[in-house]
């Protein structure tokens, strides 16, 4: 039976992980989908927030804007999250390519 190493590495091993990125890969831009049509609610949301409580200038509106900001700031550092983790797999799957191709 003849195999097929890549670097080392046997074929379908380098197959199934490149498998595993895809998977994780389209699971990931999904959840980025999501997060973005949640994001313009947010930041929405925190800048109504912010022109009501420079108008009121009550303690409570104050209080609701600091919370959607937060809730903004959040939402920004997950989508961060996301985008890193996508460009951390794109590069491992251009690596596995490279591997099946014999670049």
């Amino acid at each position: 039976m003849s195999r097929s190493y890549t670097h080392g590495v046997p074929r379908f091993l380098v197959e199934r992980r490149l498998r595993e990125v895809t998977t994780r890969l389209r699971a990931l831009r999904e959840e980025l989908a999501v997060t973005d049509e949640q994001g313009g609610q947010f930041t929405d949301e925190a800048e109504d927030n912010r022109l009501r409580a420079l108008m009121s200038e009550t303690p409570i509106a104050d209080h609701e804007f600091r919370e959607s900001q937060r809730h903004a700031d959040a939402w920004a550092r997950r989508r961060g999250e996301l985008l890193d983790s996508i460009r951390r797999l794109e590069a491992r799957q251009d690596e596995l390519l490279d591997r099946l191709t014999g670049s």
